[in-house]
C-alpha cells in the first residue's frame, strides 16, 4: 500500500515550538517513527511537510495520479481556515485521515473548528506523535473496507 503523509506549516518544527504543546520530540525522530511503522505494516509511505498551502494543494492533486492510496493530514493551522485543502482533499475519493498531536478541542476557540476534517473519513487528535501512526492504522482499515 502506498501512503502518503502531509505536514503541513512549523510541523518541521516540532522539539523547537511549544514543547509544552507538541512536546520534545524532534521532526526527525517523527519521520523514523513513520518509516518504522511502514515497515511494521509493508507500506510505502511517503512524507511531504510544506510552510506553503500552495505546496500542500499540489501534492494532493499529485496523489491522484501517483497511484497513492491513502493519506494522513495534519494541515497545521490551515486546518481552521483553508477551504483550498478541503477541497484538494474533497477531490480525491481515497481514504484521508486528519491528524493533530495536540487535542483541539482543548484549546483556543479557532482551533475547535476544523474546516478540513469533514473532507476526510476520521479526524484523530490529541494522541500526541502515536496519533500518526493510529490514523496510518485508520487509512488501511478503511483501504481494506473499500
Amino acid at each position: 500500500m502506498k501512503i502518503l503523509v502531509i505536514n503541513g506549516p512549523n510541523l518541521n518544527f516540532l522539539g523547537i515550538r511549544e514543547k509544552e504543546v507538541y512536546g520534545t520530540q524532534d521532526y526527525d525522530y517523527l519521520l523514523n517513527m513513520i518509516g518504522e511503522k511502514g515497515k511494521e505494516c509493508s507500506a510505502v509511505i511517503e512524507v511531504f511537510q510544506s510552510n506553503h498551502e500552495g505546496a500542500i494543494i499540489d501534492r494532493i492533486q499529485d496523489a491522484y495520479f501517483d497511484g497513492t492510496e491513502g493519506i494522513v493530514i495534519n494541515p497545521g493551522a490551515y486546518t481552521h481556515y483553508s477551504y483550498a485543502i478541503h477541497d484538494a482533499l474533497a477531490s480525491i475519493t481515497i481514504p484521508k485521515v486528519e491528524i493533530h498531536i495536540s487535542d483541539i478541542t482543548a484549546r483556543e476557540e479557532f482551533r475547535k473548528v476544523s474546516v478540513t476534517a469533514p473532507a476526510c473519513d476520521k479526524q484523530i487528535y490529541g494522541h500526541g506523535l502515536k496519533g500518526y501512526l493510529e490514523a496510518i492504522d485508520a487509512v488501511i482499515e478503511l483501504k481494506g473496507q473499500s
